[in-house]
C-alpha cells in the first residue's frame, strides 16, 4: 500500500472537459467563460455575489482593505488557525490581537472576544475588524459573536477557508458576516488546485475587490491607475476545475463526514482518543478528521502516535499551532490562549480525503489500535460501523 496522505484532490469527472474548453478557446488568462460560470455557480450556492481570486489569503487581504483596515489599526483574530488567516493584517500595516478557542467547538470563544472588545473600548481603541475562523469545517458560534461585534460596531470577516459546505443554523459558512472568504487549495473539500473566493451581500464591495484584483486598472484604452491594485484574479483554466468541483460539493461533504464518523465508530472502544466536537447548531463538514489524545488514558502521546503512523506510511499532522505561539507574532496582545495551546498539544489530524478507500482507512485505524495495544479490526468490522 502506498503512503496514505492527509488530504488530496478528488476530481468529479467534468473538470477536465471545462479545462479543455479553456484550451480549445484559448481563454487561458484571468478572463473567460469558466470564471463567469464558476462565480455564478458559487453565487447560486451561497446566495451572495462573489469574486474568484488566486487564493484565500488574497481574499482576506482584499476583504480587510474593504473594511478599512490600515496602518496603526488593530484586528481581532482567532489564534487557533493557519498563519495565512492573519498575515494580511500585517500586509496592511495593522496589528492582530489574538483570542482563544473554546473546547465546545475549538473555535473562537465569544466570552474571550467580549473581554477583548471591552478592553479595547476602555482604551478608546476599538479594533477595525474581526477575522473569525471556521476551523476544520466547523462553524464558530456566530450568533453571540455577531451580537458582540454589532454592539461595538466592529465588522466581521469570516475566514471560511476550511469550511465550504459547512452550515450554521441553516445558513452557509461565509454568508453570516460582512465578508466571507474561501480557499480552494489542493487539500480542501473542493479545489481549483490553488484559489479562493470573496463574497459579500455588499455588491459594491465585491466589484471593488474585483477591480483591485486586476491591478486596479481604470476604464479606458490607456493603462492608467488611480488606486493600488494586485495580481489576484483567478485564471480561466483553474476556474474550469472549480466549475466541475462545485457540482460535487455536496457529495464531497458527505464523503468527508463518513470518513470522520467511521474513525469515530472504529475507535470508540479506545480510551483517550475522541473526535472533534460536532456542534448541534449546524453541519460540521469534518474537512479533516481531528481527534484529541489523552496520553494517560490512551497509553501514548499525540506525538508518539504521529511517529507510529509515519512508520506505517500514514500521513498525520498536529492541530494548528496557535498563532500567538509563533515567533512571527511574539509579543502580540492576546486574550486567553490556554485552550488553544492544549488543543495544539493533544490534537491530531488523520487522513481525511474524500477518496480515501475503506481499505486505506482500516490500515490507519489498525495502526492506531496497535499503538493503543488493542485488537485490530477486520473489513467486516468496519463495514458494520454505523456511519
Amino acid at each position: 500500500m502506498k503512503r496514505i496522505l492527509l488530504s488530496i484532490p478528488h476530481m468529479g469527472g467534468l473538470e477536465e472537459s471545462y479545462v479543455h474548453q479553456a484550451f480549445a478557446s484559448n481563454w487561458l488568462s484571468t478572463v473567460g467563460p469558466n470564471i463567469t460560470a464558476f462565480e455564478e455557480a458559487f453565487d447560486n450556492w451561497i446566495g451572495l455575489p462573489s469574486v474568484a481570486l488566486g487564493s484565500c489569503t488574497a481574499a482576506i487581504h482584499l476583504g480587510l482593505r474593504l473594511l478599512g483596515v490600515g496602518r496603526g489599526d488593530e484586528v481581532v483574530c482567532s489564534t487557533l488557525t493557519f498563519v495565512a488567516g492573519c498575515n494580511p493584517v500585517r500586509y496592511l500595516g495593522a496589528e492582530p490581537i489574538f483570542v482563544d478557542s473554546e473546547y465546545a467547538t475549538w473555535n473562537l470563544d465569544p466570552n474571550k472576544l467580549e473581554d477583548a472588545l471591552s478592553d479595547r473600548a476602555k482604551r478608546n481603541k476599538l479594533p477595525r475588524a474581526l477575522v473569525v475562523v471556521h476551523l476544520y469545517g466547523q462553524c464558530a458560534d456566530m450568533d453571540p459573536i455577531l451580537w458582540l461585534c454589532k454592539q461595538y460596531e466592529v465588522p466581521v470577516l469570516e475566514d471560511a477557508a476550511e469550511a465550504a459546505g459547512s452550515i450554521y443554523k441553516g445558513r452557509p459558512a461565509g454568508s453570516l458576516g460582512d465578508i466571507g472568504t474561501f480557499s480552494f487549495n489542493g487539500n480542501k473539500i473542493i479545489t481549483t488546485t490553488g484559489g479562493g473566493m470573496l463574497v459579500s451581500r455588499n455588491l459594491a464591495w465585491v466589484e471593488k475587490a474585483r477591480f483591485w484584483s486586476q491591478q486596479a486598472r481604470d476604464p479606458g484604452i490607456a493603462y492608467e491607475h488611480s488606486e493600488m491594485g494586485y495580481n489576484y484574479r483567478m485564471s480561466n483554466v483553474l476556474a474550469g476545475i472549480g466549475r466541475g468541483q462545485m457540482e460535487v460539493l455536496e457529495l464531497r461533504v458527505k464523503q468527508r463526514r463518513a470518513v470522520a464518523f467511521r474513525y469515530r465508530d472504529a475507535l470508540q472502544d479506545l480510551p483517550g482518543i475522541t473526535l472533534m466536537p460536532q456542534a448541534s447548531y449546524g453541519l460540521h463538514t469534518n474537512w479533516l478528521s481531528c481527534f484529541l489524545v489523552d496520553e494517560a488514558q490512551f497509553g501514548a502521546s499525540r506525538d508518539e502516535l504521529i511517529h507510529a503512523l509515519d512508520r506505517d506510511d500514514v500521513d498525520s499532522r498536529p492541530v494548528w499551532k496557535p498563532i500567538h505561539m509563533q515567533p512571527l507574532y511574539a509579543g502580540c496582545k492576546r486574550f486567553g490562549g490556554a485552550v488553544a495551546e492544549d488543543l495544539f498539544r493533544r490534537g491530531i489530524c488523520l487522513p481525511s480525503s474524500s477518496s480515501l478507500s475503506k481499505e486505506e482507512q482500516l490500515h490507519v485505524i489498525n495502526c492506531i489500535r496497535r499503538v493503543a495495544g488493542e485488537q485490530e479490526l477486520s473489513q467486516m468490522d468496519l463495514a458494520t460501523s454505523s456511519v
